[in-house]
């Protein structure tokens, strides 16, 4: 199995976790995601019962303005004989979507790395009020027994629920099927630019490619570039997924458009590809509306004969309506003129 954003456990942390398992000394560790791995950022002993140490234990490793990840260990063992863990994702409102994503995307990677089964809870804050013993009280309380979901599903739930603030549990596979395609990850890359996009206007155009091997979208390119070297970027004898912020003026108003274009070059791609690229197009979408909160107002798909230009783009936004188009008079039909009356001899 690959891992969603390609960030695993440095040795350090690995090592650790070994030690941490059979140590009961160790009441909580810190880990937190540096130069791309998860990293060992801190940890503390025990000191009293569980809940005596809660509070000050995790008040210190809390950051207002920055993510990470708690393992906070409980006072009872479990039937495989370890202690019993909390894992807290701390993922604050403030936080840039980039590390909220990095974060929601690689949990699953860090319950592998650290093991599954020693995690008997976990809690998701997005406000300190949320990782205080009263929050763990109220997660628990509000929590009811989810229905039966895959793998996949889990961890679609958790990059969901790093928005909005709840908590879930996450596994860790590199795909799913999805209701109406297959689900591929995003890697590192393509999240970064993608994040770029969302937030910014550094860049207004995002080029992914389907890497078959790692079974993941990734990053082509990304530019910011004007509409009439738009097409220039469109590949000749490969799929792509586009995305392209177009600003334009409409009625006097500065608008900007975001287009998402499927672009695929008709039978010059073997048919494996055209099937993968379809079945991933429809979930990709729904991630990039729903996860990355990203209004599309025009959803294309062309092939080697279409051409994009700023007419093509302006002619998808505003099509011609029916009412402006110039009406013409029915003509007569033939043999018919003005009605004329004969009188009747008799």
């Amino acid at each position: 199995m690959s891992h969603q954003t390609g960030i695993k456990a440095n040795d350090t942390l690995k090592k650790f976790f070994s030690k941490a398992t059979s140590d009961k000394s160790i009441r909580a560790i810190k880990v937190s995601i540096v130069d791309e791995e998860l990293s060992l950022s801190g940890h503390e002993k025990h000191h009293k019962s569980w809940k005596d140490d809660f509070e000050k234990v995790v008040k210190q490793f809390i950051l207002p303005e920055v993510p990470c990840y708690v393992l906070y260990r409980f006072d009872v063992k479990s039937d495989t004989k370890n202690y019993d863990w909390l894992l807290i994702s701390w993922c604050p409102d403030v936080a840039p979507i980039r590390q909220k994503m990095l974060y929601a995307s690689t949990k699953a990677t860090l319950k592998q790395e650290f093991g599954s089964a020693k995690i008997k809870e976990e809690l998701h804050g997005t406000s300190l009020n949320d990782v205080t013993l009263d929050g763990l009280e109220q997660s628990r309380l509000s929590q009811k027994a989810p229905a039966p979901l895959t793998i996949r599903e889990e961890e679609i739930a958790e990059l969901r629920k790093a928005e909005v603030g709840h908590s879930t549990s996450v596994s860790v596979d590199s795909r799913s099927q999805a209701v109406s395609g297959i689900k591929f990850p995003m890697s590192v890359a393509a999240v970064t630019a993608l994040s770029i996009f969302v937030d910014s206007s550094e860049i207004n155009y995002v080029q992914f490619y389907i890497d078959m091997t790692k079974e993941s979208i990734e990053l082509a390119t990304s530019d910011n570039i004007s509409v009439s070297l738009l097409n220039d970027q469109v590949p000749k004898n490969d799929a792509r997924y586009h995305l392209y912020m177009y600003q334009h003026k409409r009625n006097g108003t500065q608008t900007n458009s975001v287009f998402f274009i499927y672009s695929m070059p008709g039978y010059s791609c073997p048919i494996k590809v055209r099937m993968l690229y379809s079945s991933c197009k429809s979930p990709f979408i729904e991630e990039l509306e729903n996860l990355y909160k990203l209004k599309i107002h025009k959803k294309l798909e062309i092939d080697n004969d279409d051409v994009i230009n700023e007419k093509y783009l302006l002619d998808e936004l505003y099509p011609e309506k029916e009412s402006d188009k110039p009406k013409f008079s029915k003509p007569k039909a033939p043999g018919r003129g003005v009605r004329r009356i004969i009188k009747s001899n008799e």
